[in-house]
């Protein structure tokens, strides 16, 4: 096992399965003639050396230079990649349409963004949307499948602490990567409690600016005036395309349904607060719309009331009279940490550990003069949402910058054991299978130090 052996590939994995359908584009030029070498076969899976140049350009636009070698690791995984699927169609796996098609638009978003617009896409591929999305389907189709198979493989391995143990001694002593500073906390969010009274007012404020729109007035320009969504007021309410599934639940069901641009929607009630909407222009499960957010005011008497029974509870768990997870379940507005024991979780990694970077610096500053164990005062913030709440903080652990260890980071060690083992249990398969497919690998690679694997016997 080589610790930077492991990454490369992975990277490799990574950059194959983001830009699968990239490469399309890419190789194939516009005028339809295609000019092409075979560099592998795999059962009846064909490998282009288009597609291994493919790869290789992407990687090299990142800034990484590998060389022949870089190549060869990429046609490795590709093999691995088309083994993958000639076992899936043998195991009639299959994935469904719902499935494709979502695929197909999560990407086709990330292409549309990196270009600038849905034009810019079309002219670059010379083909309108539903073409490109039709062309898509089976390399789509293709990449699911080999997902599966993969994940249907390796299903049943887990690491247990002595693999974790044993893959960490593997690891030579000089070449432990450095860990940065992390942290581990626990929070409790209250929200002030808006009156119905606020609610009310808030509400009839916004059915007011919807009359003024109704009889005339541009939904745009009141934006500007009233809405409380800062960014999108500055764009005269407007959100840009989004996809389904990428906005508040109770917010997309009535954008969705909105059938024309002089339609103006009732209000609606989010966890941002209330707002009214307008429809500017629909592509299949992409919506592009404008909006007007007006949040409920909170009163001085509120905002005392949420204040003193923070404090009563930071004072509880401080004289040891309840637990800071009792506290969370019971107090906590944030759903993410309540019934966690309210511990904050790293979105970046799936942890609870967070690098001074990936914590907010308000929270990191107040966190930064806390002692290990120690319970914060209340603190009075604005959540991500907009509403006014208070925070209090708990210390779990604190690590200075240090060398890979067992004690301060098993989770890693796990994570990292898991990861060898199953890759060891896909290449254990991948020796097996090998002498029951059909694998031919085109002359020029065959001197690739990493595809000797493949062809020996």
């Amino acid at each position: 096992m080589k610790w930077n052996s492991s990454s490369l590939r992975n990277k490799i994995v990574l950059l194959i399965l983001i830009n699968c359908i990239h490469q399309i584009a890419f190789s194939q030029p516009k005028n339809g003639a295609v000019v092409d070498q075979i560099a592998g076969i795999v059962g009846d899976k064909i490998i282009l050396r288009s597609e291994i140049e493919a790869q290789y350009q992407q990687y090299s636009q990142q800034g990484n230079y590998g060389g022949d070698e870089l190549r060869c690791k990429i046609l490795d995984q590709l093999l691995l990649n088309k083994l993958l699927l000639h076992q899936a169609n043998i195991d009639s796996l299959v994935v469904t349409e719902d499935q494709i098609n979502q695929k197909i638009e999560n990407n086709l978003s990330y292409y549309i963004q990196q270009l600038g617009s849905v034009e810019k896409l079309e002219s670059f591929y010379g083909k309108s949307v539903p073409e490109i999305k039709q062309e898509f389907k089976p390399l789509v189709r293709d990449q699911l499948l080999t997902q599966q198979m993969q994940g249907k493989v390796t299903k049943n391995i887990t690491a247990s602490p002595a693999d974790v143990k044993s893959f960490y001694d593997q690891v030579p002593k000089d070449s432990l990567p450095t860990i940065n500073a992390e942290v581990e906390y626990a929070q409790i969010v209250h929200n002030v409690t808006v009156s119905e009274e606020q609610k009310s007012a808030a509400k009839q404020q916004l059915n007011d600016i919807r009359q003024r729109i109704l009889k005339g007035e541009e939904f745009s320009t009141l934006a500007i005036l009233y809405s409380q969504d800062i960014e999108s007021a500055k764009q005269g309410g407007e959100l840009g395309f989004v996809n389904r599934g990428d906005l508040v639940p109770t917010f997309e069901v009535v954008a969705f349904h909105l059938k024309n641009k002089t339609e103006i929607s009732e209000v609606v009630e989010t966890p941002y607060g209330y707002h009214i909407m307008q429809l500017i222009e629909r592509r299949g499960e992409k919506i592009n719309i404008r909006h007007i957010l007006i949040k409920p005011s909170t009163n001085a008497e509120d905002v005392l009331k949420a204040q003193n029974l923070m404090d009563s509870v930071a004072l509880k768990i401080k004289d040891g009279k309840l637990s800071f997870a009792q506290a969370a379940e019971q107090f906590s507005d944030e759903t993410e940490t309540k019934l966690n024991a309210g511990n904050a979780i790293n979105n970046v990694n799936g942890s609870t550990k967070f690098e001074s970077d990936q914590v907010d610096p308000i929270v990191l500053f107040q966190l930064d003069k806390m002692n290990l164990g120690e319970i914060s005062n209340p603190m009075a913030i604005t959540t991500k949402e907009g509403k006014q709440a208070y925070r209090i903080l708990s210390l779990k652990t604190r690590t200075a910058p240090h060398l890979l260890n067992m004690t301060d980071d098993y989770q890693k060690l796990q994570e990292s054991a898991l990861t060898d083992k199953q890759q060891k249990t896909l290449e254990a398969w991948r020796n097996k299978k090998k002498y029951l497919t059909y694998i031919k690998i085109a002359d020029e690679y065959k001197s690739c130090e990493s595809i000797k694997d493949w062809t020996s016997q």
